[in-house]
């Protein structure tokens, strides 16, 4: 598919690169704010932000925004990018996380520094989500966008 599609958001100047798209490519901007949902289609948060490896270029995590009302009390919960699939009819990405999954998963309060820092809190991040014993995920998904 050619990739000379280009798609910006309403309002934004044309050839506004921080809200284009196209068919293989997202600006981080459009997917902030993005539903996620859960195995059974139902809606869990939205992504917050993604953290992109300095090196490699790579989306490493998704900072899931979950819980909370309002958007208080709401907490940040770093997922692995490999564990979203973008489904356009969903208008959002699915993941086969669960909410009891994710309660459990390391997270920050809004208000609190995340510590991507320190390589021991994402070491916890990562050993939340491999199966005990290998280097390999619990959970699905493609991370396609």
């Amino acid at each position: 598919m050619s990739d000379n599609y280009r798609s910006t958001t309403p309002g934004a100047s044309d050839g506004d690169v921080a809200r284009d798209e196209t068919y293989t490519l997202i600006s981080s901007y459009k997917i902030e704010g993005t539903s996620v949902y859960d195995p059974n289609r139902q809606h869990l948060g939205s992504i917050h932000s993604v953290m992109i490896g300095k090196e490699d270029g790579k989306v490493a995590y998704a900072v899931l925004t979950f819980g909370g009302f309002l958007g208080l009390g709401s907490r940040y919960y770093p997922i692995p990018w490999s564990e979203l699939t973008y489904v356009p009819g969903q208008d959002g990405y699915v993941t086969s996380l669960t909410e009891a999954q994710l309660t459990g998963a390391p997270s920050y309060e809004s208000y609190d520094e995340a510590g991507w820092g320190d390589t021991g809190w994402r070491g916890a991040v990562d050993r939340h989500y491999v199966s005990p014993g290998t280097a390999t995920r619990t959970l699905g998904g493609s991370g396609r966008i």
